[in-house]
């Protein structure tokens, strides 16, 4: 066993031996092999075949992934000064080597002769699809420029990756400095008792007395939804949308300089290449062909579901200036008057709901359903972690073999980034006789369980905090049922963006399922099931400002696109500005009122610094996909093994092995249609 951890890929990451001194010398050491492999399949000059082109080059590069994957979730999930320093030290050196790699004329010259050889017809299909994605990336790279275009080409992504690094960074710090100390416990009225609590151990952690409110999700969300204080609500409410701007409490921390210099770095890039803009070359891998194609899609969308959205703010306006004398809606009421209109309504609030979400009995539910439809069997098992809270767990198939293994981390704490995400660990591929089976990170950012007096209560998720889980784990199973064992497209490789989304928000239908969700409930106190009368509750309000729900998301990805489509940096587009694109947009679709100093763009860390720059869309485009799959098990049985095994050999197995088009035709037996899309969202009633 090596000194190294990150050089030890004999099993599962040995994440309680990592420390931050090892990446410098595991990346350099790693980066050598690779360009040695790379050297050595340069100088064959034996014909270009499988195994003297893909194969070491794939062994080489799985070691590096696996490998630096450990160090940047890491420095998603337990960033420490001394951690992001070595993460930030070694990713410049990681970006050139992938440039260099993607510029590597040898290399293309072999993966070309490959393709044009005899023995490509023998090929099995996801080694032809590798092939394929790898000359298409070679020219996406820079292989085809000039020498004088190549270094500037590299150069470009080399600073591409440290903005989009320190874009991530500003919005974590700026998230983790803020708090909001609060001596009167009359201000925090309406407050569910559990985060009354954890706002008052996290006070009693620093030292002070009080409660400690901060713009995390755990609490932020809470205090938008329940707190009676409207000042409150309003202070928080800045806090979070100013984070990282030029509003924010820190000049250093302002990412939009960065977002500025990154959409600059972006179409120069692009225009490299020879496209006209970088949603152009953002396309390319992807299932929409055009810009043009992507916003006749979402303005499609929008004409559909505005109509709806005006009808929800309208209702909201009227209760809030009736019920809650509030005269005028501002942007820190509307999730408060939303929910007391929900409750009004439906005689149900997300609090009460959540009493019936204990963690495990979640896990056991969502569980339940993934062993009924595809035939697996989930088991709690034991790894190292990086934190006590994150729990490991096997899946097996029907014999009992270990077939996949992933980690759960489901709460949120100081140096974790926000949001939700699945990554993957280790991907399916075979060496010779052995098979090297798939590992996920799942990760999101839940309320933790919170002690109240002397009896600690476990973890109580929201509805949305129960689809979320569902969410995550449709990507988990995306990357962990997968057949092929080929890198490149094993999992949720090679799977266009677009169609990234369609497992997890597969996953999200079960969660309004009676049959399912009968089965995972259990009140935190009593133990009894969530109650029928509830549920049938639930779902009259499913569709409860679906139309609000649906412009938002609108909003995001039609500002997206523009802005990587039609916003030139320093003049001579359509926009003097991103925030003019945002404007035009809101202007466009919104129909809620705006803050003037929301600076929402400045955490957009989607497209900002993720990889969903001109790809945001994929959430509304993979719904239309996901709506429509999911309505065969409507019509076979909500956990139909039928059902279940069609989707797991046609979609979820075939990873990015053939286009995704083709794998849920063969799913579905048709083409996508929208209608089940705009059913599920209760857009096909009149507004009359």
């Amino acid at each position: 066993m090596t000194d190294n951890p990150l050089l030890d890929f004999s099993g599962l990451p040995r994440f309680a031996s990592i420390r931050p001194d090892h990446v410098t010398p595991a990346v350099a050491r790693l980066l050598e092999d690779a360009r040695a492999t790379v050297e050595r399949i340069a100088a064959d000059d034996r014909e270009a075949s499988w195994s003297t082109v893909a194969e070491p080059l794939a062994d080489a590069l799985d070691r590096l992934h696996r490998a630096w994957g450990a160090v940047r979730h890491l420095n998603a999930v337990v960033s420490t000064p001394e951690l992001r320093d070595a993460y930030n030290g070694n990713l410049p050196a990681i970006t050139s080597f992938y440039t260099e790699l993607g510029q590597d004329e040898r290399l293309y010259a072999k993966y070309r002769a490959l393709a044009a050889s005899p023995a490509f017809a023998s090929l099995d299909a996801a080694q032809r699809r590798v092939i394929e994605n790898e000359l298409r990336d070679f020219r996406l790279s820079g292989a085809e420029l000039p020498a004088a275009q190549k270094a500037r080409f590299k150069a470009i992504q080399e600073e591409l990756a440290s903005l989009q690094a320190t874009f991530d960074d500003h919005v974590l710090d700026a998230t983790n400095d803020y708090a909001l100390y609060v001596d009167d416990e009359a201000r925090l009225a309406g407050l569910p008792p559990d985060v009354v609590a954890e706002a008052r151990a996290n006070a009693k952690a620093d030292g002070r007395d009080g409660w400690k409110l901060t713009v995390r999700m755990p609490c932020f969300l809470p205090v938008m939804k329940y707190a009676d204080d409207r000042a409150l609500r309003a202070e928080l409410h800045r806090a979070q949308a100013t984070r990282a701007s030029d509003l924010g409490a820190r000049p250093e921390w302002d990412n939009g300089p960065l977002i500025e210099r990154v959409l600059a770095l972006r179409l120069e890039a692009a225009r490299l290449l020879g496209y006209a803009d970088y949603a152009e070359v953002s396309l390319v891998p992807k299932m929409a062909r055009s810009a043009t194609e992507v916003l006749a899609f979402l303005r499609d969308l929008a004409k559909r579901a505005k109509p709806y959205a005006e009808r929800d703010v309208a209702e909201l306006s009227a209760f809030a200036r009736d019920k809650l004398g509030l005269a005028k809606l501002e942007p820190w009421d509307l999730a408060y008057a939303t929910q007391k209109l929900q409750n009004e309504r439906y005689a149900f609030s997300d609090e009460l709901v959540r009493q019936y979400f204990p963690e495990d009995k979640v896990l056991a539910g969502l569980f339940r359903v993934v062993e009924t439809i595809y035939g697996v069997h989930i088991r709690e098992s034991k790894a190292e972690t990086w934190h006590p809270a994150v729990r490991f767990f096997d899946i097996a198939d029907r014999a009992g073999t270990t077939i996949a293994q992933f980690y759960f981390d489901n709460y949120a704490r100081e140096g974790k980034q926000g949001g939700a995400w699945m990554d993957d660990a280790i991907n399916r591929r075979r060496h010779g006789e052995r098979l090297q089976i798939p590992v996920a990170y799942l990760t999101c950012n839940l309320p933790a369980p919170v002690a109240r007096g002397a009896q600690a209560r476990p973890a109580l998720f929201t509805h949305d905090d129960v689809i979320t889980v569902f969410h995550e784990f449709g990507h988990g199973l995306h990357q962990m049922l997968t057949q092929v064992e080929v890198l490149g497209v094993s999992g949720i490789e090679g799977v266009e963006w677009d169609a990234v989304e369609l497992p997890s928000q597969f996953m999200e239908n079960f969660c309004w399922e009676w049959e399912v969700l009968q089965h995972m409930t259990a009140h935190v106190d009593t133990g009894t099931p969530l109650p029928r009368e509830l549920f049938d509750r639930m779902i009259a309000a499913k569709n409860f400002q679906s139309g609000l729900g649906t412009v938002r998301q609108l909003e995001f990805g039609l500002f997206d696109m523009l802005v990587h489509s039609e916003y030139v940096p320093g003049g001579g587009g359509k926009a003097a500005s991103p925030q003019a694109v945002l404007d035009a947009v809101r202007a466009e679709v919104r129909v809620t009122p705006c803050a003037p100093y929301d600076r929402f763009m400045h955490a957009f860390g989607h497209v900002f610094a993720g990889g969903y720059a001109a790809g945001y869309y994929s959430y509304k485009w993979a719904e239309v996909l996901s709506a429509d799959a999911f309505s065969l098990f409507e019509e076979l049985g909500v956990l139909s093994p039928e059902a279940g095994r069609r989707f797991r050999d046609e979609v979820l197995s075939r990873g990015g092995s053939r286009p995704a088009l083709e794998s849920f035709v063969a799913f579905r037996g048709r083409e996508p249609q929208l209608d089940a899309l705009l059913r599920h969202n209760g857009m096909t009633t009149s507004l009359a």
